[in-house]
């Protein structure tokens, strides 16, 4: 019997991660409390375990007295000379309890005791173990619609994907998987509660870190994130070795970095652009693809008035403003746009050297974006990830730590 306890803690041990110490604690406090239930108090109760073997004692300590008053705590001087043969009235004595001796309701008491303890280390473990990993991203898989949630099973727990965290073009199907970001794991009684998301831009940050070597160790940082899930996310990134092309890092080769996010992203586009300290120089790359011919950034207000040529007007507003909308939560800038001509109009702009080349812009701009008839219509083309060489340094690496 003893054998076959030792190989069930193991067990459990092994596949709930429960520690055997804790289980056999748990064991002494079921003895104890079977103990309190038989005898109406256990207070002079001893319980020993060896971890080993699995043999347990239970011991009760016991005054000798003439007169026996409270058997659960004197023993009469007859009967403790039958286990030592020294005592003496007044001594203490150790008597063994036999748990054979309980009855059926202090035992079942004793079983609901280490079932309560396995179950609260179980809850316990698994808070610890999901609470590790808040602020990560995760593979899930698609368990039933909840309402106008989604539950999303991670393995040995199902999260919550909440209406207003869910992709509204997106037609997440059962048993189907998925990355998701693990915002805020909460202890409660009947286990850790998970929220998941798929709309934060933290996930877009981990898939990076994920895919591109350089990210996650460091040598690339993505400096700021500015998202509309399920349609365009911008990325500001910074190269911490002046060897290493950010942008060109995030990328890669022909586009096979991003493209893979893109896809786990079910398809939503991602502007790639340099980060820079100057607030105009960082809006201008915002604005991307857009050609920007001047900006004028008040830092200490947090606006800044863009300037750019009449036909990258709607170019650089974006459809449904969406180009502008996503540069000033980038920025953090309140943009004013205006074209050449109505700022000269409104004289907020007087001198403008054309120095731009019509038919350069035709291909491409100075971030490696298209700029076309689409651009000018206020679509996107599939395909944005084309940059006119990849640098050495932002090939793929076998090595990196996670950030």
């Amino acid at each position: 019997m003893n054998s076959e306890l030792i190989e069930a803690l193991d067990t459990l041990e092994r596949e709930k991660n429960i520690k055997k110490s804790t289980l056999l604690e748990a064991i002494e406090q079921s003895l104890i409390q079977a103990c309190k239930g038989h005898f109406g108090k256990a207070d002079n109760i001893e319980v020993h375990i060896d971890p080993e073997t699995g043999d347990f004692q239970v011991l009760a300590n016991r005054t000798v007295v003439e007169t026996v008053e409270d058997p659960a705590l004197e023993i009469s001087l007859v009967e403790a000379q039958k286990i030592n043969t020294n005592a003496q009235l007044g001594d203490v004595i150790k008597v063994e309890v036999h748990s054979r001796e309980f009855g059926r309701i202090a035992t079942t008491n004793a079983k609901n005791v280490i079932l309560q303890k396995i179950r609260e280390e179980e809850r316990k473990v698994l808070f610890n173990e999901y609470y590790g990993i808040e602020k990560q991203i995760v593979t899930g898989i698609v368990q039933r619609q909840n309402g106008k949630n989604i539950s999303i099973n991670l393995g040995r727990v199902d999260a919550n994907l909440n209406e207003n965290e869910q992709v509204k073009t997106e037609n997440l199907r059962p048993n189907e998987r998925i990355k998701v970001y693990i915002l805020e794991v909460k202890d409660t009684p009947k286990g850790p509660r998970i929220q998941v998301s798929r709309t934060h831009p933290g996930l877009v940050k981990r898939l990076f870190e994920s895919e591109v070597s350089e990210v996650r160790d460091g040598t690339v940082e993505i400096k700021c994130i500015a998202r509309e899930a399920g349609s365009r996310t911008k990325i500001a990134v910074w190269s911490n070795d002046p060897d290493v092309d950010p942008v060109g890092a995030c990328v890669g080769m022909n586009g096979i970095r991003v493209n893979a996010i893109v896809n786990e992203l079910r398809g939503e586009k991602i502007d790639i652009i340099n980060w820079n300290e100057n607030p105009a120089m960082l809006i201008e790359n915002a604005l991307s693809p857009a050609k920007v011919i001047a900006v004028m950034a008040d830092p200490d207000e947090k606006t800044a008035l863009v300037v750019v040529p009449d036909y990258q007007l709607s170019l650089a507003i974006g459809k449904e403003g969406q180009n502008a909308r996503l540069a000033a939560r980038l920025t953090g800038f309140k943009i004013d746009i205006k074209s050449e001509t109505q700022a000269r109009e409104a004289g907020d702009f007087y001198e403008y050297d054309d120095e731009y080349d019509d038919e350069y812009y035709d291909e491409y701009d100075e971030e490696g974006y298209y700029d076309d008839e689409y651009y000018e219509e206020g679509e996107y083309p599939e395909d944005e990830y084309v940059y006119d060489e990849e640098p050495a340094d932002a090939q793929p690496s076998d090595e990196g730590t996670d950030a």
